[in-house]
């Protein structure tokens, strides 16, 4: 469904060139729901652009849903659907006028264009809004509108761009069920970017995750949680002055002993949530990969108490997704969502020819 090779975008902006995507490569086979994650800068959002030929790339490839991006921008567009991450719905119109004349756009006859709209209606749950205007509705309820916006022309690829952004849990919740919903009645590929870690680890298929314009991960949230991040367990100490010894025992049942890491009382672990949060923060701890935490816990305690090492508490967790992408770059994800929201929209004096 879509096949990129190399694909690039660079900008020339104010403080000089901005490369954005940098030579991605991307394969999504037909039906599935692929989650792309990144930072704010990676290139999520400038990759969709291109995808969905809104922004002609400065090199590479791509076809997708069977016509090339470059070369038949009309036919890309007559095959996928895209909600963007602001409103598509104009205030100003009844929802359902606003996808009577979206289908109509599409060459749709009235009639045609009048049941597609109904359809539509019905199954986003949006049935008793079809008089109202979008500027009157809660956020999640236009989210609703904007994907049967998307959906009008039965496409068989729909682009999502962070649907369930700024959404209070309720709405995101209406929305995820929304989705998942489409793919149960239909065969539909769903291509999504979102900020939220754990609707992707639980909700697709497949994550891609991106890095400065480059993929970096690519698999099942599963498999990549297993192959690159791994369970951990946390030690809290009664004694600071046990953490070296404490973390020469943990190194015996690290799958990555170099990684083992000891923490002084009250400090923070880097770019991860603290495992023994709320339960002697102030202690000294020991952090160590494993490979099944409920198994390496009790053998660890033990070896620890024998070697002489008193423990306050002690906790496994399973890694996350922002695991994944600390154990890759060093940094924490949800961190970096918050900073260099501007990289990922530059705003460039001068675009090069594609």
């Amino acid at each position: 469904m879509i096949h990129a090779r190399g694909l690039t975008r660079s900008f020339t902006a104010q403080h000089g060139r901005v490369d954005a995507v940098r030579g991605l490569d991307l394969d999504v086979e037909p039906g599935t729901l692929v989650a792309f994650l990144g930072p704010n800068g990676a290139g999520k959002s400038t990759t969709l652009r291109m995808l969905t030929t809104l922004l002609p790339p400065t090199s590479g490839t791509a076809t997708v849903a069977g016509a090339d991006i470059a070369a038949d921008p009309a036919a890309v567009r007559a095959r996928i659907g895209y909600v963007s991450q602001k409103s598509s719905a104009a205030d100003t119109q009844r929802v359902g006028d606003e996808l009577f004349y979206q289908g109509r756009a599409y060459g749709m006859s009235r009639g045609r264009a009048r049941r597609r709209a109904g359809e539509l209606l019905d199954r986003l749950g949006l049935a008793d809004l079809a008089d109202r205007k979008p500027v009157s509705l809660s956020g999640g309820q236009r989210r609703r509108v904007d994907i049967a916006l998307g959906l009008v022309h039965s496409p068989p690829l729909l682009f999502l761009d962070e649907p369930s952004t700024g959404l209070d849990p309720h709405s995101r919740a209406e929305i995820w069920s929304t989705i998942l919903r489409l793919r149960e009645e239909t065969s539909m590929t769903l291509f999504l970017t979102t900020h939220y870690l754990e609707e992707a680890d639980s909700m697709a298929e497949r994550v891609v995750i991106i890095d400065r314009g480059r993929t970096i991960a690519d698999g099942t949230a599963e498999s990549l949680k297993a192959e690159l991040a791994g369970d951990r367990v946390t030690v809290a100490l009664h004694e600071a002055a046990d953490a070296g010894r404490a973390a020469r025992v943990a190194e015996r049942f690290a799958t990555a002993p170099d990684r083992v890491s000891s923490l002084a009382p009250g400090e923070a672990a880097p770019g991860a949530a603290d495992a023994l949060n709320g339960s002697r923060s102030g202690a000294a701890r020991v952090t160590a990969q494993v490979a099944d935490a409920d198994a390496a816990l009790p053998e660890l305690l033990s070896a620890l108490e024998a070697a002489g090492v008193k423990t306050a508490a002690a906790r496994g967790a399973r890694p996350t997704l922002d695991d994944v992408f600390l154990s890759l770059t060093g940094r924490s994800l949800t961190e970096d969502q918050a900073a260099d929201e501007h990289r990922d929209h530059p705003q460039p004096e001068k675009e090069p020819s594609a």
